[in-house]
């Protein structure tokens, strides 16, 4: 489910039912994927994988010792069969996670995972319920919605005004910072 609605949306822009839901979605999810990476969230990314026929492990660049423990179940996305779902640690070194694997995988040696695998503890708190997230996002999807009407993001407003040619630029998330400051994530603040 998007942090925006096909619903709010609609009302925002006052379209009603002139344009599908399905292209409504598109925008919603658009908006996600801008938003959502520059916000705090309980996952790691991994570097590499490997695995016997009976167990999967993934390594990563920090040290997780602190991060993960034998026993916890965890959510292991983007990095392909057997690796994917929901899994339950049965070991933890200094750089890595391992797991049981199902089916009849073939062995495979340490190889990179281009790009990161995910994987992600337990979520406390969903950012579709925080009205300043909820507001950041509408606004980046009005943006897009605009810029996708607009002649290269950059013509003449309804309100007479002349569009932005840097509309989808960095700018965009830059627009909503003050926003969404109490959830930005520190990694998401390099550079």
């Amino acid at each position: 489910m998007s942090t925006t609605t096909v619903a709010e949306l609609k009302a925002a822009l006052g379209v009603g039912s002139l344009y599908s839901d399905a292209t409504i979605q598109e925008v919603c999810d658009a908006a996600d994927d801008v938003l959502l990476p520059f916000l705090w969230k309980n996952e790691n990314y991994n570097i590499a994988h490997s695995n016997t026929t009976t167990e999967g492990t993934l390594y990563f660049e920090e040290v997780v010792t602190g991060t993960y423990y034998v026993g916890q179940s965890v959510v292991i996305t983007k990095n392909g069969s057997p690796f994917n779902g929901t899994k339950t640690l049965t070991g933890v070194g200094e750089n890595s996670i391992t797991f049981a694997v199902t089916g009849t995988p073939t062995a495979s040696e340490y190889h990179p995972c281009v790009p990161f695998g995910i994987v992600s503890g337990v979520t406390q708190n969903t950012y579709a319920t925080i009205p300043a997230v909820r507001e950041a996002s509408l606004m980046i999807c009005v943006s897009i919605w605009t810029a996708r009407q607009t002649n290269s993001g950059n013509g003449m407003m309804p309100d007479g005004s002349i569009g932005n040619m840097y509309s989808m630029s960095s700018q965009l998330v830059a627009r909503v910072r003050g926003l969404i400051a109490p959830y930005l994530a520190p990694n998401s603040m390099v550079g």
